[in-house]
């Protein structure tokens, strides 16, 4: 691992990246609800809010349209992807190197590791080739740590995820991307499995901004570093105003209560 504190991927040791790999992992159906998020360009327009310290992408997206955002948006190079046709044991393709990354502009790399997986093996040396290089060029390093495969039984459950955390620590990651472990408990657990290495959650399937915001929260208050979000920004209609909450919620530690108000919101009363 590296010291990132200092790097364009965090903010106040706080990390925010808006993942937009979507249209190469799961196709069009992403876009669907929200048409425009279909043009890359509006995407990297709504990266330039402060709440966003990264946007990663695909290599393709990168060459067509980085150079027109350089000043405004830090770039996350997704390596490895592979596409939702595909149905066969998971696995993903090395899509570009750490050094042309660095080319097109990219401050730090991204890179997929199925734990469980039959293909296993092969994806963690290729994680070593990429850590090694991203590292050698003082790039941080944002492991996917996602638990996958057909032998794989329970891969959601809080052990299997606290797992998935600590193969980003054992493998050299500086930030572990990682599914929420269901409470927060677990998610301390997680986060002290993890060591050193930063703990994000990985944002999922949209869901409504009070759950999603306290899932959020008790990433932080268990002292992770914050999040790893596509569709809970990008699907949205006002996605601006997520993310003035987002900026509450990891930089300022603020309640959610306190985030929904900053965005114009209310917290759903609770039941007597």
């Amino acid at each position: 691992m590296i010291p990132i504190d200092d790097s364009p991927l965090t903010r106040d040791g706080k990390v925010l990246i808006l993942a937009y790999d979507h249209g190469l992992e799961h196709g069009p159906v992403d876009f669907e609800d929200v048409p425009a998020s279909a043009d890359p360009e509006h995407v990297f327009d709504v990266a330039t809010h402060d709440a966003v310290t990264s946007l990663a992408v695909q290599k393709g997206i990168a060459e067509a349209y980085y150079p027109s955002y350089e000043d405004d948006v830090d770039l996350l190079a997704k390596l490895n992807g592979t596409s939702n046709l595909w149905r066969g044991e998971h696995d993903s393709a090395v899509n570009w190197s750490v050094d042309y990354a660095r080319e097109v502009g990219a401050s730090s790399v991204g890179f997929t590791v199925y734990g469980g997986s039959n293909n296993e093996i092969e994806m963690v040396e290729e994680f070593r080739d990429a850590q090694e290089a991203a590292h050698r060029n003082d790039m941080p390093v944002v492991m996917w740590s996602y638990p996958r495969g057909n032998g794989l039984r329970n891969a959601s459950t809080p052990d299997t995820i606290a797992y998935a955390a600590r193969l980003g620590l054992e493998l050299g990651a500086d930030v572990a991307k990682v599914k929420y472990p269901g409470s927060p408990d677990a998610m301390e657990e997680t986060v002290r499995m993890a060591g050193k290495t930063k703990v994000v959650m990985s944002g999922g399937s949209k869901r409504s901004d009070e759950e999603f915001l306290s899932n959020v929260k008790s990433v932080i208050d268990a002292g992770g570093a914050g999040l790893a979000v596509g569709r809970n920004v990008f699907q949205r209609e006002n996605p601006e105003r997520l993310l003035d909450a987002l900026e509450k919620v990891i930089f300022e530690e603020s309640s959610v209560e306190e985030a929904l108000e900053a965005a114009g919101q209310t917290a759903t009363p609770e039941a007597e």
